[in-house]
């Protein structure tokens, strides 16, 4: 089956008016391959800001949100909210929301099963840390978070799915093409395992993990790496090397 190449750019907490209207200007010049579909995470309070800056073939994602549509949490942003920024997607459980602010499994699968059923589509970022990886626990962590989100998500045609190695992440270090085509290929069996074929062929795994204009092409080639989800790269403009990585 044919998936959709896909390119995330998380911001993360980067950016602001002057740096979002530097990134709008080289991602609207471009060119970008009309083939690949585009989605930049930015901070909630440049939602709105961003959304209208960019064309409308470019997505908007935050980067977070609660697993509630209102109430008493402070400093939290729900689905609903983000809809009514005029954005579609969101970016959850990423590394840095389970190992900075100590984000659970649980936690993760319930705030990805409330943004779909509110109308988003979803990222949900799963890897193992470098220890982990060392001791050769890479496909137990990841089978752990991936079993964690299952009972959650019902729409599997709205999740794009995100392995990002926490070793390789703003570290400078990328995994190899091998060894992210490895894990690739064990997520998506593993989807064939518990979820059936049809989602396993057209769920879209992407990679995420210091990926560059100079390592994207190479890792866009393996079979199983359906795109990426770039961090500081996407705030330059190599990110549209990344974009245009399959030519």
């Amino acid at each position: 089956m044919s998936r959709t190449f896909f390119v995330g750019g998380n911001w993360k907490m980067n950016g602001d008016k002057k740096g979002i209207d530097e990134i709008v200007d080289f991602l609207t010049k471009g060119p970008i391959n009309s083939s690949t579909e585009v989605v930049v995470g930015c901070p909630q309070c440049y939602l709105i800001y961003t959304r209208e800056k960019l064309p409308s073939n470019i997505g908007v994602a935050a980067q977070n949100c609660y697993k509630v549509a209102k109430g008493a949490f402070t400093g939290e942003i729900s689905p609903a909210m983000i809809k009514d920024c005029g954005c579609e997607w969101v970016i959850l459980g990423h590394s840095e929301r389970r190992n900075v602010f100590g984000e659970s499994d649980q936690l993760i699968s319930e705030k990805v099963g409330h943004a779909l059923d509110a109308g988003l589509k979803v990222i949900p970022c799963i890897g193992e840390k470098l220890e982990e990886r060392e001791s050769g626990k890479t496909q137990e962590v990841v089978f752990k978070q991936l079993s964690a989100l299952l009972p959650n998500i019902k729409d599997w045609s709205r999740v794009v799915l995100a392995y990002e190695p926490v070793w390789a992440i703003g570290t400078g270090k990328t995994a190899t093409p091998d060894q992210a085509q490895e894990v690739h290929a064990q997520l998506r069996q593993w989807l064939r395992d518990n979820v059936g074929a049809e989602v396993a062929d057209s769920t879209r795994i992407i990679y995420g993990g210091s990926v560059t204009a100079g390592s994207c092409q190479e890792l866009s080639k393996t079979g199983d790496i359906d795109g990426f989800l770039v961090g500081g790269a996407s705030l330059k403009p190599d990110f549209i090397q990344i974009i245009n990585a399959r030519g």
